[in-house]
């Protein structure tokens, strides 16, 4: 009977041990689960559509200062005897921006899925922070035109045509912030929100994808079908 007892003791024991037990690998497992869908959550948080307001202005910020380093890095450093070349470049990327905003705007934004279906959240919410993920719009940029460029085997041409992109990228995303945010003061900037307000609701023709210039709207035919006014204001 004592050893009956005795092993009961003991099995008994051992039960509590291993209830008590804490569990290690299943809970530091799931620690871990948590802790990657959390920094999961933060990097795809990095190309959200919406931001915050430190975010949606940061893209400002930090599209300025690349513009500045950029600058400053061909002004100290650019060849002399190839200073013109330099600054021919910066305009070409400069005025090919605008087609590029086109283009992007006709075909990729309201014509290519899921790009459009993202775009139409700016339309259906037109003061809301929505914007391209810095993240991504560089990544484009550095992609599709610095890399390209460079395969000319001349880095300061192709540096001098991402200025100019860059300039004319940061020139866009400001126009676009001033046209829905900003009470229009200058003649151009009520002309500019006018006109992308008919983009905006002209929905029986749609067109005016121009933003920092109405140029190619004209070249392309997708201008309104009623006259734009200069001086009348869309608030």
């Amino acid at each position: 009977m004592l050893k009956v007892t005795k092993v009961l003791f003991v099995f008994n024991n051992k039960r509590t041990a291993t209830r008590d037990k804490p569990r290690t690998a299943k809970g530091g497992t799931q620690i871990r689960f948590e802790a990657d869908k959390g920094a999961l959550r933060k990097f795809m948080g990095l190309f959200s559509l919406e931001h915050s307001k430190t975010a949606y202005f940061a893209d400002f910020v930090l599209y300025g200062l690349a513009v500045f380093l950029l600058a400053c890095f061909l002004m100290i450093n650019g060849p002399r005897g190839q200073w013109l070349d330099i600054l021919f470049f910066v305009l070409l990327g400069l005025s090919s921006w605008t087609i590029i905003e086109y283009i992007l705007h006709r075909y990729v934004l309201h014509g290519l899925q899921p790009f459009s279906r993202w775009h139409a959240q700016h339309h259906q919410r037109p003061n809301a922070l929505i914007c391209t993920p810095t993240l991504l719009s560089a990544s484009l940029i550095v992609s599709l035109v610095f890399f390209p460029a460079l395969l000319s085997g001349n880095r300061w041409f192709a540096s001098a045509l991402t200025l100019g992109v860059l300039i004319g990228y940061l020139a866009y995303s400001v126009t676009h912030h001033a046209i829905h945010h900003w009470r229009a003061k200058s003649n151009w900037l009520k002309q500019r929100k006018l006109w992308h307000a008919l983009h905006h609701h002209n929905i029986d023709r749609p067109g005016c994808y121009g933003v920092t210039c109405a140029f190619w709207d004209h070249v392309f035919g997708s201008t309104p079908s009623i006259p734009v006014s200069p001086l009348r204001e869309h608030r």
